[in-house]
């Protein structure tokens, strides 16, 4: 048998093509695949935000509120959240909180966090973490405790069906989406989107959202006090004050809809509820000691 040793031709294992044509190919490559992932990403973000789980939005609430607390400091704004568990007002509202949790059946994790505002602005909003905030224009409006816990509960919906984080959504999923990249780069949008005015101030819901945080708030109370008797009276409350004087910012939030109403009706005539149930009243007193119309004992 003739063996051979063949001379290896020079460049063989080289590419003709310059280095930097390649590195650019390549990256070019990349960042395309990370550009229709994001638009991707962004055209489904509403679909896919409800994947995050609940305690990394908790996570990111948290870098919210802290934003604020920086913030309130810097202005030197005195701060009109009352939090503490032994006001009248922070205690009745996180006993109703307690109830209307466990009628809808929340997740043990998701925790609702209720802030009483001493404010009088007509308002009540829901926001990333579970944290619900009411003010008190608002609930010196309502005559009753069903029309209260009616707020309470389409708020906390909105939670439970993570109306928040859907929201929010586009901007929190496209910063994922950059990590892929640069883990510096995509969580510094995300942390832009948590931390700027639009994630501080009040998320806006879709007209499905409100519908549908409208219909858990009517089970809700169905279940609570076996009817929905005043749960109407909120949007009609809201519905008068329109015409009377400027918008309330609760609709503004909560567009309101002569059709909203007309939905309660229908949940009423549906499962049979009769005209003469007793609406429960506030606790007496409730507003005494924190509202700035009148003075403690």
């Amino acid at each position: 048998m003739d063996y051979q040793n063949p001379k290896i031709p020079e460049g063989i294992n080289t590419s003709t093509s310059h280095p930097l044509k390649e590195f650019f190919l390549l990256t070019t490559g990349v960042l395309g695949v990370v550009a229709i992932a994001a638009l991707l990403f962004a055209l489904l973000a509403e679909q896919l935000a409800i994947y995050i789980p609940f305690e990394t939005e908790l996570k990111w609430a948290e870098k919210i509120t802290e934003y604020k607390n920086r913030e309130t400091n810097k202005q030197s704004e005195p701060n009109n959240v009352i939090d503490s568990k032994d006001t009248p007002m922070k205690h009745y509202l996180d006993e109703l909180a307690a109830k209307i949790s466990t009628a809808q059946a929340l997740p043990p994790e998701m925790k609702i966090t209720v802030h009483y505002q001493d404010s009088d602005v007509i308002n009540a909003f829901a926001t990333l973490g579970g944290h619900v905030f009411l003010f008190r224009g608002l609930l010196e409006e309502l005559p009753n405790e069903n029309a209260v816990a009616m707020v309470l509960a389409h708020e906390i919906a909105h939670i439970k069906h993570r109306h928040p984080i859907r929201s929010a959504g586009r901007g929190i999923i496209i910063g994922m989406a950059l990590t892929m990249v640069s883990s510096a780069l995509g969580n510094s949008m995300i942390n832009q989107v948590l931390t700027n005015t639009g994630g501080l101030a009040v998320l806006k819901f879709s007209r499905d959202q409100e519908d549908e945080a409208d219909q858990t708030a009517l089970e809700s109370l169905r279940k609570i006090y076996g009817h929905v008797f005043g749960a109407s009276e909120l949007f009609e409350i809201m519905q008068q004050a329109e015409s009377t004087r400027l918008t309330p910012e609760f609709l503004s939030t909560h567009p309101l809809s002569q059709q909203r109403i007309n939905a309660i009706h229908t949940f009423q005539s549906k499962h049979n509820i009769a005209e003469e149930i007793k609406l429960t009243p506030l606790p007496d007193g409730l507003f005494k000691v924190l509202t700035k119309q009148t003075t403690p004992e």
